[in-house]
């Protein structure tokens, strides 16, 4: 029998951890399990536990050196020195025991999300230890080893042999998934984030369009430091929809930072739980529309794991439910459960409070600059619409 939604989950994918003080903190899908389960919408039966990925499914888009590296600095057999080359052994991607493997497990959960859909098993799949966006193909970046966005394409185009929309609104570019298909016309990337004037990686100008046979394929949507809810649900909205249209995918992709909101603090976005009900909304019903249902979504950033990443990355599996979108208190039960280990006292209700933060005296200026933004980076597709 077909499900609608699964999601994939193992106490195995928080092994990927590099220090307790480092911000990349898996204990955050611990908290969004939970959650979701205390509410009454997360049981045994709809998760699925991921598999290890291969050195061969890792290969198709991380070179062979490159994983060798990843392999033996998790056995203490390489210093910092030679890894750091290889981008691991800084202070963003420090060495961690047993990297490789925690690593191919959290690129495993997607391919196992990416096989539960592709073969029709079920209409949504969700893994929220993935997300891995900023890793290339012989060099880690940004807390990726590896990328199991990009690989999960690369498998999906040869395993199944179809079109792949990535979506991605975490507020980093994503850049190792934008580069690993710059010059691929059947893998389109569309990713919303903060300017990277100011911001990791500095890339993603909506003048990256891509390359050669993938010219076109490659949307990028930078919006401005303190973009509130609405300017960015303008611009998410129109940029999904009208990619969609014009790209004709048979599968979205969709990496879901929850690092746009006000609370993160690596970020500069004033994004509040507003976006993060619209966000996997619109997601499936572009799926549905243009892909059949197909829709496989992963996680990302969010580095308020307390605050914020739970209730955000809890709309995504209600999404995929059709659950109704929760609002008012949190469960008490949740809130006691981990209080007492939050370094912040936790929000107690769905929503945020009120007011969140003083108001920005440039909001018009900003709003009217992003809507400047995404006519640039539509520009093509309006055109080419104009002229039929």
């Amino acid at each position: 029998m077909k499900k609608n939604a699964v999601f994939v989950y193992s106490p195995d994918q928080l092994d990927y951890s590099f220090s307790d003080t480092h911000p990349f903190n898996q204990k955050r899908i611990v908290l969004t399990v939970d959650l979701l389960k205390k509410i009454g919408k997360l049981d045994k039966g709809d998760m699925i536990t991921p598999r290890m990925a291969t050195d061969e499914e890792l290969g198709l888009f991380h070179n062979q050196k490159f994983i060798d590296i990843v392999k033996q600095a998790g056995a203490g057999k390489v210093g910092e020195e030679i890894g750091d080359m290889y981008g691991i052994g800084t202070e963003d991607t420090p060495i961690f025991p047993n990297m490789h493997e925690a690593s191919a497990m959290l690129v495993g959960g997607t391919l196992t999300a990416v096989d539960e859909v592709m073969t029709g098993r079920s209409r949504y799949a969700l893994n929220l230890g993935g997300g891995l966006h900023h890793g290339f193909s012989g060099k880690a970046s940004g807390f990726c080893v590896y990328n199991d966005s990009a690989v999960a394409i690369k498998y999906i185009q040869k395993k199944y042999g179809a079109r792949v929309l990535y979506v991605d609104t975490d507020a980093h570019h994503g850049d190792g998934v934008q580069w690993g298909f710059y010059d691929d016309p059947d893998v389109c990337t569309l990713s919303i984030h903060e300017t990277g004037r100011y911001l990791f990686p500095g890339t993603g100008n909506y003048t990256e369009r891509g390359t050669g046979k993938g010219y076109g394929t490659s949307f990028n949507f930078p919006i401005d430091a303190f973009t509130e809810d609405d300017s960015f649900l303008d611009i998410y909205r129109a940029a999904i929809d009208e990619v969609a249209q014009f790209f004709k995918p048979d599968v979205i992709l969709t990496q879901n930072g929850a690092d746009a909101h006000y609370f993160d603090p690596l970020t500069h976005l004033y994004g509040t739980m507003n976006i993060y009900r619209e966000i996997p909304r619109l997601a499936r019903m572009i799926a549905e529309q243009h892909c059949n249902g197909r829709w496989i979504a992963v996680g990302g950033g969010g580095y308020d794991i307390w605050r914020v990443v739970p209730r955000a990355w809890a709309h995504i599996w209600l999404t995929m439910t059709g659950s109704e979108s929760p609002t008012g208190a949190l469960p008490e039960a949740w809130l006691k459960s981990w209080q007492e280990e939050s370094p912040v006292p936790l929000i107690g209700t769905w929503e945020d409070p009120k007011p969140l933060y003083e108001p920005i005296p440039r909001q018009a200026e900003i709003t009217e600059k992003n809507a400047h933004m995404l006519q640039q980076a539509l520009h093509m597709i309006r055109s080419e619409k104009k002229s039929e």
